[in-house]
């Protein structure tokens, strides 16, 4: 048996006591408990400890200026090593387009290479919405890392891209606009749940699903019946979930039609409720699951070709 000594308890009682500030600071500040996770924040704790007691903590013009230039300038050194691989084995801009909250249009200009991908800037695009613009940003982000060095431009495949991509192709013919596979992808899925009879079905889900959602007597029967699984809720940005919603509900099929089915739904105070009624109607409803099973089959390749090439943990092409 090993005795516990005053210094080994007087140790554990100090880190709790570090670790209960260090908690209190992530609460307080909101900060992400993934950060804990990240290398840094265990160089940082080292660095503390090696330092010892008394260390004067870093002030907020400190936090703003000296050591950000000092950071940036790091940065700065670990791209240096990134522009030799592009010199050597070329590279591809991605250029990759977003709205913020505040509806501005941001454009992330990041250059990839077989050492990886690094982020080199964002620009504000909410004024330079036209083919003509962006292609003058493109261009002059090309000119920065090089012309030499550029094997292709990657971007999405909206009518300004397009208009970009022939202009940057006609004015460099040694480079290649591609369009990203990802969005084409999640256009062609889009357009697929444009087809009536497929639009029909999502939306009768989506109402399904709603109806579940908004009533936490019927979602805690839900759980009740599903064993505490989920259903998938549609996103109003990626198609791709419309697929996983669809595929969800098939899941639980049989769970769903005995809920609405069950003794305990119909004396219920929901069933007769008149769009209680309406989602009963569908869950019982043969083509809706038929059609179900006919969106599966159409968008289930698809989806599975989405998840290789919107992966970045390794290179999609020898597995599409």
């Amino acid at each position: 048996m090993k005795q516990t000594n005053i210094n080994d308890k007087l140790d554990k009682e100090k880190r709790a006591q570090a670790c209960l500030y260090i908690g209190r600071l992530f609460y307080l500040a909101g900060i992400p408990f993934n950060v804990v996770r990240l290398d840094e924040f265990k160089w940082a704790v080292e660095a503390i400890g090696q330092y010892g007691p008394n260390m004067k903590p870093l002030s907020y013009h400190e936090l703003r200026v000296p050591i950000l230039k000092k950071d940036v300038a790091y940065t700065n050194e670990l791209l240096s090593d990134y522009k030799e691989s592009w010199k050597k084995y070329g590279c591809s801009i991605m250029s990759d387009g977003w709205t913020s909250r505040t509806n501005r249009t941001l454009i992330n200009f990041l250059v990839n290479c077989p050492s990886g991908t690094m982020f080199v800037k964002s620009i504000d695009a909410s004024f330079m919405k036209t083919g003509e613009k962006t292609f003058e940003l493109l261009d002059a982000f090309v000119e920065q890392i090089g012309e030499a060095n550029v094997v292709q431009v990657v971007s999405d495949n909206g009518s300004n891209y397009v208009l970009t991509g022939k202009l940057l192709e006609a004015k460099r013919p040694n480079l290649y606009w591609t369009p990203c596979a990802a969005h084409c992808i999640d256009l062609i899925l889009k357009d697929i749940g444009k087809i009536p009879r497929i639009a029909k079905t999502l939306e009768s889900a989506i109402q399904l699903i709603g109806y579940i959602y908004n009533h936490g007597g019927v979602l805690n029967m839900m759980r009740e019946y599903t064993k505490q699984r989920e259903l998938v809720r549609a996103g109003k940005t990626r198609f791709c979930t419309s697929y996983l919603t669809i595929k969800s509900i098939y899941k639980q099929k049989h769970n769903l039609r005995a809920m609405f089915t069950s003794e305990e739904w119909v004396r219920s105070r929901w069933a007769k409720e008149a769009n209680a009624i309406r989602v009963v109607e569908t869950i019982l409803m043969p083509s809706f699951w038929n059609t179900i099973v006919y969106i599966l089959k159409v968008m289930g390749a698809l989806v599975r070709v989405l998840r290789l090439v919107d992966n970045e943990r390794k290179p999609a092409m020898g597995y599409i």
